[in-house]
């Protein structure tokens, strides 16, 4: 009975090894890329300096750290709120194509790819921003109400310079067009190029919080890119483009309808 007791202890143990594994590989997955990296090292700096400081008898120094690392906890859910936020609202999902055919799908993408050559050859800037598991509700300003399907003539005619709500972001949930005139927030990351405008900015901005595609033509060079997690992929032509979409939408898609 003992040695029954032993091995089941002895798996549990590594169950729980590999399952704290898993979270530390999907934590760090999640930050990827982003100012979380940066923060986590300087906290390790800190840890460093603090281990030295008691080795080296630098009680001041050991004092002051011991008092900051005591409240360790409330630092870090200060320090990464973006990024705790964005984990926890991925329990929840929502499929852009979840209820979409496969014909309604690629029938979206192409009118959107339509739309963005037709924006960069009139140099006529756009913010297109694509929902994918994250909701967006959280993250808009503002915005104009809407329910239609995505066409070239429509987003044309929402992004050229007469209207009123050129300026903002067109919001696609569930393959339909449901807000314009939306306001994002800007990217408080100080490493970004400063050749990047604000519908730049505001792209990896909301993309540094959820999990969004937004596609962004420059009215300055006529451009056409895409930021995901908060990075460019710049200047791609309509084949590309297709490509670029394909491949982050149609996987939530798929997952979608196996769940």
């Amino acid at each position: 009975m003992f040695e029954m007791l032993t091995n089941f202890r002895w798996l549990l143990d590594l169950f729980d090894i590999f399952l704290v594994a898993f979270i530390i590989y999907r934590i760090l997955l999640l930050i990827q890329g982003t100012r979380a990296v940066q923060m986590l090292v300087g906290l390790a700096v800190l840890l460093i300096v603090y281990v030295a400081s008691q080795i080296g008898g630098l009680y001041t120094l050991n004092w002051i750290l011991n008092n900051f690392l005591s409240s360790i906890i409330l630092v870090i859910v200060v320090l990464f709120q973006h990024d705790i936020r964005r984990a926890l609202i991925h329990v929840g999902r929502n499929p852009f194509f979840a209820d979409l055919s496969f014909r309604e799908e690629t029938r979206v993408i192409d009118e959107l790819c339509r739309s963005c050559v037709a924006l960069a050859q009139r140099q006529l800037g756009a913010l297109i921003v694509i929902e994918r598991e994250t909701g967006l509700n959280d993250f808009l300003d503002v915005g104009v109400e809407l329910d239609a399907k995505p066409s070239s003539d429509l987003i044309h005619s929402i992004f050229n310079t007469a209207s009123p709500i050129h300026d903002g972001a067109v919001i696609i949930q569930r393959g339909r067009i449901t807000q314009a005139g939306c306001f994002l927030p800007l990217t408080q990351n100080v490493d970004i190029s400063p050749r990047y405008g604000t519908r730049h900015r505001a792209a990896i901005g909301l993309t540094e919080l959820v999990d969004a595609v937004v596609i962004v033509v420059s009215e300055e060079t006529g451009f056409i890119s895409v930021v995901v997690g908060g990075k460019i992929t710049r200047d791609l032509e309509v084949t590309t483009l297709k490509k670029v979409l394909k491949r982050l939408l149609e996987p939530r898609r798929k997952r979608g309808a196996k769940s």
